[in-house]
């Protein structure tokens, strides 16, 4: 392009699928192949069957298979960067790092990703450190959740341990939260959960019965004090907000969680307490990956805000 010439418009195109991405969702192929377009623009053109594999529509969730062709519709990519909000602090807060996966104490309130009007988040400082790295998120924490994140720098090795989780084996995860009220004998949340997207592209999810998903959550109480309990939590299937909701769905919901807490309590929390987070806290992560033998345990240590309320129980 010449100086003064207007930019050309996107075109369509077509992507043919590698044996890297075979058994990857279709969306999260596309948050990989258009990075810099919001997840809300994403979801709309599968919506509006834009995008088609070998010629036809397809959900969001469907899996691709190496040889696929995928038909990317013209999207005008904006030009990112990470910004120093976004890598300040996340050298430092990397608990491991070898040649297949990177740990990240994620701090409470940076999003992994940008996107629904974040410039940039974990993934993106990540990326701007490690520029030669082809990094891909393992797997997600709620913006407002603290601790470890998984962070794949191979995709055939992100392909494995994907399979674990959709297995429910071999990848374990256990949060630390703080709850509102006393827990009641419960150590098995079996409640099953849906989705949906609010304007501007918030997920929300609730319990429902008729048509959501299978979801438990394994949950056994540590401290009891102050109104509040202690408890951690093991999530053996992984829907959104899973634990969040769990939680709330017992009538015990996470001090600081503004979408599914109760405004009374948290008042309370910030007023004696100083909360100013949501106090749930992903601490520990093990992976053993049977076909390559890895294995992996990591412990992430909890931040001074929520050290200090535990400490006060």
């Amino acid at each position: 392009m010449t100086a003064g010439q207007p930019p050309q418009p996107p075109r369509a195109r077509t992507e043919t699928v590698g044996e890297g991405d075979a058994g990857q969702r279709v969306d999260n192929y596309l948050l990989r192949h258009l990075k810099g377009v919001p997840r809300t623009r994403i979801y709309r053109i599968l919506r509006r069957g834009e995008v088609r594999v070998n010629g036809s529509r397809v959900k969001p969730s469907s899996r691709l298979a190496e040889g696929d062709l995928v038909r990317i519709p013209p999207v005008r990519v904006a030009a990112r960067d990470a910004g120093p909000v976004a890598v300040q602090g996340l050298e430092s807060n990397i608990l491991h790092e070898d040649d297949l996966l990177i740990v990240l104490n994620k701090p409470a309130g940076l999003a992994v990703h940008g996107g629904s009007g974040i410039r940039a988040g974990v993934i993106e400082g990540l990326r701007a450190l490690r520029p030669k790295a082809e990094l891909e998120l393992v797997h997600r924490l709620d913006r407002e959740t603290s601790g470890c994140l998984l962070v794949a720098k191979r995709r055939s090795f992100l392909r494995r341990v994907h399979a674990l989780l959709r297995d429910q084996r071999g990848m374990h995860k256990e949060y630390v939260a703080v709850v509102a009220g006393r827990w009641p004998d419960v150590d098995m949340v079996d409640r099953p959960l849906s989705t949906w997207v609010r304007g501007g592209g918030e997920r929300r999810a609730r319990v429902d019965h008729e048509s959501g998903k299978p979801s438990r959550t394994r949950f056994w109480v540590e401290r009891v004090g102050a109104g509040m309990t202690l408890v951690r939590a093991e999530p053996v299937t992984g829907r959104t907000h899973q634990i969040r909701v769990h939680a709330a769905s017992e009538g015990c919901p996470v001090i600081g969680d503004l979408k599914y807490g109760d405004d009374a309590r948290n008042a309370r929390a910030r007023e004696e307490f100083g909360v100013r987070r949501m106090l749930l806290h992903a601490e520990r992560v093990t992976v053993n990956e049977p076909e390559t033998g890895y294995t992996l345990e990591v412990h992430a240590p909890l931040d001074e805000s929520m050290r200090s309320v535990i400490n006060r129980l």
